[in-house]
């Protein structure tokens, strides 16, 4: 995300620092091309103008120009009105009730039920809620099938109605039946249209007036650009929601409606969908984000992903069988499905400062680690317990067993003796070792 927007930035600043001294004059043409950067981004003119005004103005004020580092003063600077843009601050959903009611909008295409389970499936496994969807959107055929299917992936139930088509009646038994489960959140999921118009608004005003909502949350595609700005306008005029959903933030977006739609409806964006997972969902960092645009990675959000598949115990049960040279392909795999839970690669990657331009141009793939997993899932039961089991008919079967050439597996086996004789040493000098396992 934000990869053109990000090179352009970085582009345009580095030639600031490069220069030998800095006048009222480069800083200005340096502020044109930046702005040049968020139009290409799909950013409205009136608001790129008032940001490099902004950052100009700003930059002015701290007498940049006699800085002895006036470049990472700008630095600093573009980052911090960055931030503003977008809101400054992340704001928490709020879900207090008896049960709480989030209600979810957007149009038809914008992620809305998928966004509703990896809300579901965010407060179940990070706040320790109880939650039940509510299936209220009776006119697109799959919409509920899809919806129960989500919900048994991530063991949340869905309250559904089979025949009834008035979604207000649904999503009120929903509610009572979730006060009687002991249910501490109900998400109800709306349908949406292809476009905005006065029947679709008036279904989601009217279920908003009759359930009362403690959370309305806007759905709304990223890859849309600015008419995506347009149409979080439109509803919010109707249905003054209380915060806005930005999904596929992970596809090929310029990252305009990110930038500018607080800005635009003055509404917080609460969260951001980066991928298919129902793990793939994150809470909407104003200021990690800018440090993302600016090429500085987000390392608070790394270690956060890190810490969520954190298990001290088990890391202590690894680092065990590693100091006794027992560490095995069983644990190798394991490793690897945390990893992977963690995001996909390129996302990851791009949270290390420095490595979002180096993987730009790069075609990352979420299966990257498939060849691996095909050869150690040829492998018997005691060849992953025993990788010193391994003789030359042992690896031709598992070669031909994967697809794989033999070249491949003894390269894959080298690197895998490399990497425990290296945990080996670093857990023998006292080191702690990142193992990660979902609690």
């Amino acid at each position: 995300m934000f990869e053109n927007l990000s090179h352009k930035i970085e582009k345009a600043l580095h030639t600031l620092r490069g220069k030998g001294s800095i006048t009222d004059i480069n800083v200005a043409e340096t502020m044109k091309e930046v702005r040049k950067a968020l139009l290409d981004a799909d950013v409205s003119y009136p608001i790129a103008k008032a940001f490099t005004d902004k950052v100009k103005s700003e930059a002015l004020g701290r007498n940049v120009i006699q800085s002895i580092e006036p470049g990472q003063l700008m630095v600093k600077i573009v980052h911090e009105e960055l931030t503003a843009l977008m809101g400054g601050e992340s704001v928490d959903i709020n879900i207090k009730g008896n049960p709480a009611v989030v209600l979810i909008a957007g149009l038809q295409g914008s992620g809305k039920t998928t966004f509703s389970a990896k809300l579901a499936h965010h407060l179940k496994s990070k706040r320790g809620k109880r939650v039940m969807l509510a299936a209220c959107d009776v006119y697109r055929p799959a919409a509920v099938g899809q919806l129960q299917t989500l919900g048994g992936q991530i063991g949340v139930p869905v309250f559904t109605e089979e025949g009834n088509t008035n979604p207000v009646d649904i999503a009120s038994k929903a509610v009572r039946e979730a006060k009687q489960t002991g249910c501490d959140v109900v998400i109800v999921d709306t349908a949406g249209r292809l476009a905005v118009d006065e029947e679709m608004m008036a279904e989601i005003a009217l279920l908003k007036s009759e359930l009362k909502p403690q959370e309305t949350l806007f759905v709304v595609d990223a890859m849309t650009g600015q008419d995506a700005v347009n149409t979080a306008k439109a509803f919010n005029e109707r249905i003054d929601y209380d915060g806005v959903v930005l999904t596929k933030l992970d596809g090929d977006t310029r990252g305009g409606a990110a930038l500018t739609i607080r800005y635009s409806v003055e509404k917080p964006i609460k969260f951001v969908g980066v991928g298919e997972k129902m793990e793939a969902l994150d809470v909407f960092h104003p200021d990690r984000m800018a440090s993302r645009i600016l090429g500085m990675g987000d390392v608070v959000s790394l270690v956060e992903r890190a810490q969520e598949q954190y298990d001290e115990e088990e890391a202590r049960r690894i680092q065990k069988k590693i100091i006794h040279n027992e560490y095995n392909f069983d644990d190798f795999m394991g490793q690897i499905a945390q990893i992977k839970k963690m995001g996909s690669m390129k996302d990851l990657m791009g949270m290390i400062p420095g490595m979002g331009k180096l993987t730009k141009n790069l075609d990352i793939s979420d299966d990257a680690f498939a060849p691996i997993e095909a050869m150690i899932g040829s492998m018997t039961p005691y060849e992953r317990q025993n990788p010193g089991c391994l003789n030359g008919s042992r690896k031709q079967r598992i070669a031909k067993g994967s697809g794989r050439n033999i070249q491949e597996l003894n390269r894959f086996l080298k690197q895998f003796e490399e990497t425990r004789k290296m945990m080996k040493m670093v857990s023998t000098k006292g080191g702690k070792l990142p193992m990660m396992r979902r609690k």
